[in-house]
């Protein structure tokens, strides 16, 4: 799978994520087309999504037995590397650990990796 596409699937399971769990209408960026993404965000997409990839290979395909909340920690500490890696001073948001993460977006970040891990198969 080619940089983009995963970008890609990171982006889709994200917008489906927030779609199925924020509690009402979400804000438009959290939903933006990926044709209007900011480059920083697909190359974040995409360096999250092929960490996933290579967490599952490495695991030997035993990471599959983590549990939903451990599969959405390992998204959100991925994404805050990336955060660190594209901004000098990341917006405090962007650098939420995942007990300072609503539940929405815990939801999502476990859909996420469920959806790379999905993809493997």
């Amino acid at each position: 799978m080619s940089q983009v596409e995963s970008a890609r699937l990171f982006r889709e399971a994200w917008i489906a994520g927030v779609r199925k769990h924020f509690p009402g209408e979400p804000k438009p960026s959290y939903v933006t087309p990926w044709d209007d993404t900011p480059q920083w965000e697909r190359e974040a997409a995409g360096a999250v999504c092929e960490q996933v990839r290579q967490f599952l290979d490495l695991s030997g395909g035993h990471a599959a037995r983590l549990t939903r909340e451990q599969k959405g920690r390992f998204v959100s500490i991925c994404w805050i590397a990336q955060m660190y890696r594209h901004f000098e001073e990341p917006k405090p948001g962007y650098l939420a650990d995942w007990a300072e993460l609503p539940d929405w977006q815990k939801e999502t970040n476990s859909d996420i990796f469920e959806a790379i891990e999905g993809s493997l198969k």
